[in-house]
């Protein structure tokens, strides 16, 4: 018996299976998690077959890593971009975490995903996010804690993979609070701008004075242009 008819509308619906596979997966992951959303639900709704989910993705656990992958392989990107145009050492560290907050603020779901699946246990017992993309992303945020330390720029005695790890987990738990004051009212109440201002203090906290001062002028001017950028896309959507 064929599937049934694709609930995906005009142009979307003429996307190849992967992509249709993939994308109704992240939808459902997202929505009604992992576990609660079974293969036959993705297949319906993505107006594909159990067989060609087997031939993309191997099964569910195929179709999660590769949800990361194509992730992590985005932020990479974004983030190799906003390395090459910051002159500011200290700022390459917002820069790296900005390009994973634009990311994940353009996609709910795959914001909602990320958070909540990313630590989820493979079958051969690795996490989910360790994904070759993940990894460079940290290898990126290595290099450039290293190069602040062979510039003097971070204080003396700080650990680099701690500074890292702190660093990252301040994103994580800053991103799923907030996720839980949306969703349950948890008293995480702050916006993106207010994010971004927290995360900075937190890199302060690794650096020396005279650094942290230059990051903070760099990063008052970078929210300035944030803000107006924002007020001008504003501005042409109520025009159009």
């Amino acid at each position: 018996m064929p599937p049934p008819a694709p609930s995906w509308p005009g142009r979307l619906a003429a996307r190849p299976a992967s992509d249709r596979l993939l994308q109704t997966a992240k939808t459902l992951f997202a929505r009604n998690g992992y576990e609660r959303t079974s293969t036959a639900a993705i297949v319906r709704q993505a107006g594909s077959s159990e067989s060609q989910l087997v031939k993309y993705f191997g099964g569910k656990d195929g179709l999660l890593e590769a949800i990361f992958t194509q992730f992590w392989q985005k932020i990479t990107w974004r983030a190799r971009q906003a390395l090459a145009e910051q002159a500011l050492t200290s700022g390459k560290l917002i820069a790296l975490m900005e390009a994973m907050l634009s990311e994940l603020e353009a996609d709910a779901d795959l914001k909602v995903l990320t958070l909540v699946e990313g630590r989820r246990l493979r079958k051969d017992g690795r996490m989910a996010l360790l994904d070759p993309g993940f990894l460079e992303f940290v290898r990126l945020l290595d290099n450039a804690l290293q190069e602040m330390r062979d510039l003097g720029e971070l204080r003396s005695g700080v650990n680099l993979e701690g500074a890292r790890s702190a660093l990252m987990g301040a994103v994580e738990g800053l991103l799923r609070d907030q996720l839980l004051a949306q969703r349950d009212g948890y008293r995480a109440r702050y916006n993106a701008n207010e994010l971004r201002e927290t995360f900075q203090d937190v890199v302060m906290c690794f650096l020396t004075p005279k650094s942290a001062s230059r990051l903070r002028k760099e990063a008052e001017l970078s929210l300035r242009e944030r803000s107006r950028g924002r007020l001008r896309q504003s501005s042409r959507r109520r025009a159009s």
